[in-house]
């Protein structure tokens, strides 16, 4: 059987199942051929660039290998994004697709590629097995240098103007993402009840936003520290240029060897690379170096509980994905589990807030905003980076919209008898400006 006999059996499957399915999408072979024939040149469909792409799913069918042929654009989505491609829902019922499906059809088709080369490139598969962080020094460096340290170029693409690559907050769902940031911004330091003199130690600052705001807005004194190397000397070169190195201070440094004591800490999107079996070094820096009376905003995304732990520890193929390809060591926690943590550790626990539908929409506008420079970011970081961003963040949004994962901030004071200083309402967190 020739390449042509298997483009026309495969053809002949697809077929099917998009008529079986009831779905718009189309298909684009290597050999230029559509499904169905009258394909029009605007209309949304799957592209598959080469005969590997069949014979490798159909060897290995995981998502990893789906990962490996996305990257390399051997598939590829034409006329549409990933939005496009997960609203196309069939209107038939999976048990009725199964039962109706021609088994003949689908064997005749999938056999002739059996003895089909896989092809390539596969970019992805150099990286090593995803595993939690083991807590050293060496490895959260290593694993933070992959992600941070991409191109500062790169994320300035997508990111808003003050480059915050953490959850946004909307005070109106359909906000930009500018507007979107600069909210969280300051909710955060209302959260905190940043005071001018107060000392902040921002955990994991990034490109320095949130220490940035603070002290524009609330006259603190700050200190951020990160492993990323080129998010901290960007920093740096921004405290010189506005002018501010005297009350915001930037340090290459792992959290966990930060000395002093500080009125106010807030750790905003660190947890998720910290790893499960490190948290007692976590909570237990944070518990270190804050002042008997200062509060924490603890900020991370979070997974659904499970009946059991060892249930929980099991992760899914997306998941596997993720801490692979774009979170090396990453590993997530469940909001019980962060408030006993917490609680443990001589946290006062005082609030607890979900932004998990601020999170979807704050990766839909990363999405859209690297799509809408995609040529600008392959230029910078090449097209499998690019590509990996992409499904990446558009995922992320389809899953955070989905529940299926979540966000939570959750505020804490370091416990103490009496009073604990927080207004008697929450009412000072929402007055208008």
């Amino acid at each position: 059987m020739g390449a042509k006999g298997r483009a026309k059996s495969l053809r002949k499957l697809l077929a099917h199942a998009r008529d079986l399915m009831q779905i718009d999408v189309g298909f684009v072979l290597w050999d230029g051929s559509t499904v169905p024939d009258d394909l029009a040149k605007d209309a949304f469909a799957i592209k598959l660039a080469d005969e590997g792409v069949v014979a490798a799913l159909l060897r290995k069918p995981k998502m990893e290998t789906l990962a490996n042929l996305w990257v390399s654009k051997r598939i590829d989505l034409v006329n549409g994004d990933i939005f496009d491609l997960t609203a196309q829902k069939p209107k038939v019922r999976t048990r009725e697709i199964r039962k109706k499906l021609s088994k003949w059809t689908a064997f005749n088709a999938l056999r002739k590629f059996a003895f089909v080369g896989r092809g390539g490139p596969w970019p992805l598969e150099e990286q090593s097995d995803e595993k939690p962080s083991d807590g050293s020094r060496e490895e959260n460096e290593k694993n933070i240098q992959y992600h941070y340290d991409v191109s500062n170029a790169f994320y300035a693409l997508w990111l808003d103007k003050e480059m915050v690559y953490t959850c946004a907050y909307c005070t109106d769902w359909d906000n930009d993402i500018d507007q979107m940031q600069q909210d969280k911004l300051e909710m955060i330091c209302r959260k905190l009840r940043l005071k001018p003199g107060e000392h902040l130690l921002d955990i994991g600052c990034g490109w320095g936003a949130l220490s940035f705001y603070a002290a524009q807005n609330y006259g603190v004194t700050t200190l951020g520290v990160s492993l990323a190397t080129q998010q901290i000397e960007y920093a740096k070169a921004k405290a010189e240029r506005l002018g501010l190195t005297d009350r915001v201070k930037f340090e290459l440094a792992d959290y966990a060897t930060v000395e002093g004591k500080f009125d106010k800490v807030a750790a905003i999107g660190i947890q998720e690379h910290i790893g499960i079996a490190n948290y007692p070094t976590y909570y237990g820096t944070v518990k270190r170096v804050l002042k008997p009376d200062g509060l924490f905003l603890h900020h991370a995304i979070t997974r659904q509980a499970r009946k059991d732990d060892k249930d929980f520890k099991r992760k899914n193929e997306e998941t596997k994905l993720i801490t692979k390809y774009i979170f090396p060591g990453g590993e997530l926690d469940h909001i019980g589990n962060t408030i006993t943590s917490l609680e443990r550790f001589g946290f006062e626990v005082h609030d607890v807030e979900a932004w998990r539908e601020h999170y979807q929409r704050t990766c839909r506008r990363w999405h859209d905003r690297l799509l809408a420079n995609y040529d600008a970011a392959v230029a910078e970081v090449g097209e499998v980076k690019t590509r990996l961003w992409l499904v990446y963040l558009g995922g992320c949004s389809i899953t955070f919209e989905r529940n299926g994962m979540k966000l939570y901030q959750t505020l804490v004071s370091n416990k103490r008898r009496g009073p604990s200083g927080l207004p008697p309402t929450r009412a000072d967190l929402y007055r208008q400006t």
